[in-house]
This record gives structure tokens, C-alpha cells and sequence, in this order.
């Protein structure tokens, strides 16, 4: 039972005058929560309330203190040129490649141009031949629109698109005529929501859709971004009219995934049980039955529905790196389900918000995508489950998704930390892989520059990697100016993305950057995020401190060198680092990140976040969360290292009210004497579906941040 007080109003109504002598004066209006015996002070619960005119004048004065700070660096304006002239300068790169009606689907980035889009072209890839069917720039000049996700229905003729603005992935799906690029029939809303996200899967003969629904007017306002459902709806109707297919009985907080990519004759419905990585799965018949297939208990965490007219399961059960299960569509009964392909090495991807098809089936084979510590492989597979090798790959390299082109083909994309995304078109008769014409080619090069994966050794004694990408001259003289950057938690890996311009430029002012994978994420399968989530959240802490102790120790660094950065949960990373080890870092970027934990769970998002870190109204979890949550380990009179945080006013997955409260009171607490800032965009979100100008002016700033307080210049390169 939680219970609130607020302290009387003579010690309440009081002015702290900022330790950080810069900063804006934020007035104290202390409330007690009680928890299990435990008393929790929160000194500005009053700036929770975003609305509030006080805190918007608030934020206000924060913004004009960052940015009278920022816009004063001359190296800024170097970094954002920089930054601007890469980006342009990049080719266009192909994403999300999905083919139906014998074409293949991209999300298009295209460069300058503010967002992408989709494009249709021969199932071949033949770039030269692309069009585009939704461009969101032509809808919108501003750059304000975003696509969140698109299918294209089984005949290709028609894409269903959800579209939000402002970064607020709040979407409502548009049904674009491919032929002719125009918006056709009826905008279904409420279909999309960064608390549950948003899916679709379309009837086999293209006449409708099954898709996730958020609550409306009939439900209280608190209710609308939680209980999502499977609609159908028939194009040509109003969606009013839709029929409600599943969901009734689901948690609060299910997440709802859509898939019939690969058959359009079954529609595989993957519910989440919040964050925490726990699901099961449901089959819709082409009758429109549908039928449960597995249960949260059974660890069957994704799924694929064959061509076959199979549906094969990634079963974590006894087997935390996952093994694969295969049942009949005319069987559905787990317990018939055929152990196919055992537990390996590697730990499968099991797609999800941020990956593609579990299992991709072909004609010949089985291909699983998988992690050894970070890097990818895929695995090659016969349909009986005999081990066939794997696609050749460059070392230290990342595979985001397999497309069976159905002409013989799996297209794939693969990049490493030092070269860009390309797509690869792997033959199954020869074995043999080819650049397609998807290639993104970039102007910035890394040909002077090395990649190391070297292992700390955590607090339990547990290694964890990290990849040092360095020049390769550089030496180790304990004064590299160093960015590390870790996540850890989601079940989330950390895989080599190209590092592009930003890694460029702090390369060539002689700098190093070192990303961890941290415990919390999938690298090694389920038991290293579990290793990382609930009461055993202090790991990921310890694993970050440890890869920061290793930087120092090998002498690439010093803590008046050494720099952090995280984002989202990576900014709860941020916030543990910095209290629990102050002295250890020189400056640390945290970006739309967790800071209360004693208070996450009552934004609607955060609600989603309980599976993964627990509730305060569990005593063992709660004891857990205070130990380490940042904004409650604030100590006045430690010299905290600089800060830079941003938020956005549209981010629905972090509440804004984080960054502000964790800020006051970093203000508040530091006498080091070195700038605690704080930056709000009303043109962003959680920064997914940002527009590029507004992504560029963010990376600007936080590098200039750095830059200047690491005491860096480009004219370092060389040194």
C-alpha cells in the first residue's frame, strides 16, 4: 500500500538556490512517498506536471540556459556542417525489404530529405528502377510526418501505412493505390502507439486488414494507450464498423504483433505481456477463427508461419539461446509440436520491434539470424533440420533482416562498424553471395580505423565485451579522449551499426569509441538479459563500470578524459553510472532517459516497462529499484562530472517529467562546478521518426557538449 504526504508548507515552498550557480532557480515542494516501511522524498514532484504554466516557464529557462551555452561554441557550427554535408552525401539506403504480388517493398532513406519512404521496384532489387509509392515529405514539406511502419497487401496493389507526427508515433493507417501513389478509402485511427506500437496483416485476397486498436471515447482517457486489440476492417467501410477479432482477456498491457509475410493464408498474432520478454501466440485461420497456440508460461517468445503452411516457434524453454519447435497449421496443439532444430552457440533473434522474421523458410532451407556476443550469424538450415553451415559474413558484423525473394534468393542487409548497410542477395543454388544495387554508400571512410573487441570482467566475474573503434596509429597513453556508450536492458542487443559521421568526427579529434554489451540485453540469449532485468537490474550498472574500469586500466583513457552516452533505458545506465560513480567520468550525455523508478511505473508507458523492472508494490522489487534508481542517489555536495540531457515534448515512451526532476536535483546536489543541462525539442519525441534537420541539430548538440568539455578539436586528427 503506497501512501503520499506533502512536507508542510514552511519547508515545502521553498527556493533552492542551484549549486550549479548558472542554472535556474527551481523551487522545493517535497512529497514523501511510503513504500513497505521506506520513506521516498521527491523534492520536485511539482515539475511532473508538463502542462502546468510554471513548468513550462520552467523548461523554458532550462532551454535558453542550453542553448546561450551551446550556440556560444564555435565548434558546433564545424560539427553540424560536418555532420549536414555526410548525411547528404550518403547514398540512399533500402530497409525493411518486403515482397508481395512479385515486387519488393522498401522504407527508403534518402538523404536530405527529412523522412523516409516506401518504394517499389523489381524483385531483384534493381535500384534504377525504384518508385516511390508514400513520401511523406511530399505529404507534409515540414518534415514533421513519419511513416511508423508499412505492408503492402498479398497482391501488391495496395500498402497500408501508418503515419504520426512530431516524433509522437501516435499513428492512424492510410491505404495508399501503389499504381498511382495516392491515398485511397479510409483513415482507421487509433492504430498505432509507442506504449504497445501498432501493427497489421491483410486478408489473403487484399480486400481488408486485421490490426491493433487502441481504446476510444467509449473508455476513460486513462485507459486509451493500454488494452490494445486485433480489428478487422474491410476496405471500403467505416472503421467505426469494424469487427473486433482478439484481445478481450489480455493484459493491460499486451503488446500485439501482426505477421503474413511469408503465408497470407494465416495470420500469426505474437502478444507481449508487457517488456519483459514474455509472450504467446495465436494463429487466425483464413475462416477468421482463431486459435491459441501457446501460453506466456511456455517461452515461445516469436514465431514464423511458412509457405509450408508451418508454423515454426522460437522456444526458449530449457534452452535460454532458444531452439526451434514446428507444428502444422492443421495442428495446432503445442504438445504435438516437432523439436526441430536444437539449442546452439548462438542465441536466435527472434524479431520483434527492432528485427525481422524469426525463421525465413524457402523452398530448400531454414535461415535463423543469431548473436555470439553481439555479432550476427545466420545460420543455414534443411527443412528436416539438418545443420547446412551459414552465410559467409565480414567479421564483427550485424544482419538486421532475411527476405526469401522467391526466385532462388534471401536478400539480407549487413554492416559492420566500419562499413555502411548494403543488401546482399545470398543464391541458394551456389551458395554464394552478391552486392545487390541496395547498397548505401557513404563519404565517410574508415579505412585508417580498426575495430577491438576486447572483455571487461564485471563485479560477479562476468565478461563483457566491448568494441573499441580507434584509429589504427592511435596509442594507449591513458589521455584518449573516450565515448562509451551502453544500453542493457529489453532483451535489446547492442550489434555493429555503422558508426558513420559522428564516430568520424570523434575519431579525428583523436578520440576512441567503445560500446558494451551490456548484461540486460540479448547478446548471449535469455539468460543474459535476465542476468539484467528485475532485482538483478545492478548488474548492468556493474557491467558498465567494469568496461569503464577496463578503458582505464588497458591506459586508453583517464576519468578526465572519459566521457558517457546512453539513451532511453540506456539513460537509466547513465543515471546509475553517474551517481554511483561519479568521479569516474568527465562528462556524461544521457538521452530521453529513466531517472525515478519509484515513479515509472505510473506513466502509461511505464506501465510496459514492469515486467522488465519490476513494480514498487512488490517489496522485493522495490528494495531492488531504490537501491539503484539515479534521481533517489543525488547526494548534495558531490562533485558530479558535466551533464547533458535532452528529452522531447512528444515522447510517449519516457515521460519528459524524467529528464526534468533528474536535472533539479543534479542542479540542485553538484559542486564540481561544471554545467548540468538540460534540452527540450517541441519537434521530437522519443526521437523515433524525428526529421533529419531535427536529428542533426540533436547529434550537434550533445557532441558540441563534449567536445568542449573533453577539451577536443578537430585539429587533433593525427595525434
Amino acid at each position: 500500500m503506497r501512501q503520499a504526504r506533502c512536507l508542510p508548507l514552511a519547508v515545502a515552498a521553498l527556493f533552492l538556490s542551484a549549486a550549479d550557480k548558472t542554472a535556474p532557480p527551481t523551487p522545493i515542494h517535497t512529497v514523501i512517498d511510503h513504500h513497505h516501511g521506506v520513506d521516498a522524498r521527491d523534492p520536485y514532484r511539482w515539475l511532473e506536471n508538463g502542462d502546468a504554466t510554471r513548468v513550462q516557464d520552467w523548461s523554458a529557462a532550462q532551454n535558453r540556459r542550453t542553448r546561450a551555452y551551446l550556440d556560444e561554441l564555435r565548434v558546433r557550427t564545424t560539427l553540424h556542417a560536418r555532420l549536414l554535408a555526410a548525411a547528404s552525401a550518403t547514398s540512399p539506403s533500402y530497409h525493411h525489404l518486403t515482397v508481395a504480388g512479385g515486387r519488393l517493398f522498401a522504407l527508403t532513406v534518402q538523404p536530405p530529405r527529412q523522412q523516409p519512404m516506401v518504394s517499389v521496384m523489381p524483385v531483384t532489387g534493381d535500384a534504377t528502377r525504384q518508385r516511390v509509392v508514400v513520401d511523406p515529405n511530399a505529404l507534409d514539406p515540414s518534415g514533421q510526418t513519419a511513416i511508423d511502419w508499412f505492408v503492402p497487401s498479398p497482391n501488391g496493389r495496395k500498402i497500408a501505412v501508418s503515419l504520426s507526427r512530431n516524433g509522437s508515433e501516435d499513428g492512424t493507417v492510410h491505404v495508399f493505390d501503389v499504381a498511382s501513389g495516392r491515398e485511397t478509402g479510409e483513415a482507421v485511427p487509433r492504430a498505432q502507439y509507442p506504449t504497445a506500437g501498432g501493427s497489421l496483416a491483410w486478408r489473403s485476397d487484399s480486400s481488408g486488414f486485421w490490426y491493433t486498436r487502441y481504446p476510444g471515447p467509449d473508455r476513460p482517457p486513462a485507459d486509451r494507450h493500454f488494452y490494445q486489440q486485433v480489428y478487422y476492417h474491410r476496405l471500403g467501410t467505416d472503421p467505426a464498423t469494424d469487427r473486433y477479432v482478439l484481445g478481450r482477456g489480455l493484459p493491460r498491457i499486451a503488446e500485439i504483433a501482426l505477421d503474413a509475410s511469408q503465408n497470407p493464408n494465416a495470420v500469426l498474432v505474437s502478444v507481449a505481456n508487457g517488456d519483459g520478454g514474455q509472450f504467446e501466440q495465436f494463429v487466425i485461420k483464413p475462416d477468421g477463427g482463431v486459435t491459441q497456440v501457446t501460453h506466456f508460461a511456455d517461452e515461445a517468445v516469436a514465431g514464423s508461419i511458412g509457405p509450408d503452411n508451418v508454423l515454426y516457434l522460437v522456444s526458449k524453454k530449457h534452452a535460454p539461446r532458444g531452439r526451434i519447435l514446428a507444428l502444422p497449421l492443421n495442428d495446432l496443439d503445442l504438445a504435438h509440436a516437432k523439436p526441430l532444430i536444437p539449442e546452439g552457440t548462438g542465441a536466435i533473434e527472434g524479431g520483434g520491434e527492432f528485427g525481422g522474421e524469426a525463421v525465413v523458410v524457402t523452398s530448400d532451407a531454414l535461415y535463423l539470424r543469431e548473436l555470439v556476443g553481439g555479432p550476427s550469424r545466420v545460420a543455414i538450415y534443411a527443412r528436416d533440420g539438418t545443420p547446412k553451415g551459414t552465410i559467409a559474413l565480414p567479421p564483427i558484423a550485424d544482419v538486421d533482416a532475411l527476405t526469401a525473394t522467391g526466385d532462388g534468393h534471401v536478400l539480407y542487409g549487413v554492416q559492420t562498424y566500419l562499413t555502411p548497410y548494403r543488401v546482399m542477395a545470398y543464391d541458394e543454388a551456389t551458395g554464394a553471395s552478391r552486392l545487390t544495387a541496395l547498397a548505401e554508400t557513404s563519404p565517410v571512410s574508415f579505412a585508417d580505423a580498426k575495430v577491438e573487441r576486447i572483455f571487461a570482467v564485471s563485479k560477479d566475474g562476468t565478461k563483457i565485451p566491448v568494441n573499441v573503434i580507434r584509429l589504427k596509429h592511435s596509442t594507449d597513453d591513458g589521455k584518449r579522449p573516450t565515448l562509451l556508450y551502453g544500453y542493457g536492458g529489453y532483451g535489446v542487443s547492442m550489434t555493429p551499426r555503422f558508426a558513420g559521421e559522428t564516430a568520424r568526427l570523434w575519431l579525428d579529434a583523436g578520440g576512441v569509441w567503445a560500446i558494451a554489451n551490456l548484461r540486460g540485453g540479448g547478446e548471449y540469449g535469455e539468460t543474459w538479459h535476465e542476468q539484467g532485468a528485475l532485482t538483478r537490474k545492478q548488474h548492468v550498472f556493474d557491467d558498465f563500470l567494469a568496461a569503464a574500469h577496463t578503458l582505464i586500466a588497458r591506459h586508453v583513457t583517464a576519468p578526465a578524459h572519459l566521457a558517457i552516452l546512453g539513451a532511453s533505458n540506456g539513460g537509466l545506465t547513465m543515471g546509475a553510472a553517474l551517481t554511483q560513480a561519479p568521479g569516474l567520468f568527465r562528462a556524461v550525455v544521457s538521452l530521453v532517459g529513466i531517472y525515478d523508478m519509484m515513479r515509472i511505473e505510473l506513466d502509461p508507458n511505464g506501465a510496459f516497462n514492469v515486467t522488465e523492472f519490476g513494480t514498487v508494490k512488490n517489496p522485493a522489487d522495490f528494495k531492488a529499484m531504490l537501491a539503484y534508481s539515479p534521481y533517489q542517489h543525488v547526494r548534495a555536495g558531490v562533485k558530479y562530472p558535466a551533464v547533458f540531457m535532452a528529452t522531447g515534448t512528444h515522447d510517449g515512451r519516457v515521460n519528459p517529467a524524467q529528464s526534468r526532476k533528474m536535472i533539479a536535483r543534479l542542479q540542485a546536489a553538484t559542486v564540481s562546478g561544471l554545467p548540468i543541462t538540460l534540452a527540450i525539442s517541441d519537434k521530437s519525441g522519443h526521437g523515433i521518426g524525428s526529421a533529419l534537420g531535427v536529428r542533426i541539430d540533436q547529434q550537434s548538440d550533445w557532441m558540441a557538449f563534449l567536445f568542449d568539455q573533453l577539451g577536443m578539436t578537430l585539429a587533433a586528427h593525427g595525434a
